[in-house]
């Protein structure tokens, strides 16, 4: 048995574990965008269009609308990324200007929590839409990822 021949084994066991997690960041981002378009395809329709503030279950206990499943969708599907973030790439934890140890996970728990006080905020002095909060709330998302 050749040298080359030896190592093709070893090769292919370095390279299995890299492989198998594009394979499931594949399968996870497949899941992600099936479960999105399962909530889409539940949404009411009004002559053709969807109709974002109709309840999506009409004699449901809880007025689930669109971007009410939208939210829940978009927290859910952070959660399900950063799990595998931190499984695939572990970190540690870093102080930041609050002087305090924070991984992901905490930057991402900050950054919800401090977006869901500048929306109410919003809604207190400038009143709905709130399209300009969500500007606002991502750019302070960056920064809290970016400094804390």
């Amino acid at each position: 048995m050749s040298g080359t021949e030896a190592s093709a084994p070893a090769a292919r066991t370095a390279a299995g574990p890299r492989g198998r997690w594009g394979l499931i960041a594949l399968a996870t981002g497949l899941i992600l965008l099936a479960i999105l378009a399962a909530i889409f395809a539940a949404a009411p329709r009004r002559d053709g269009a969807i109709d974002w503030f109709a309840p999506m279950i009409a004699s449901g206990w809880m007025a689930w609308t669109l971007p009410g499943a939208l939210f829940f969708y978009v927290i859910g599907a952070l959660l399900v990324i950063f799990t595998l973030l931190a499984i695939r790439l572990p970190e540690t934890p870093r102080i930041g200007i609050l002087r305090i140890e924070t991984t992901r996970g905490d930057r991402l728990f900050i950054s919800l929590l401090g977006s869901a006080f500048i929306c109410l905020a919003w809604l207190f002095f400038a009143g709905s839409p709130l399209w300009w909060a969500l500007a606002l709330c991502l750019v302070y998302a960056a920064a809290v990822f970016r400094w804390v």
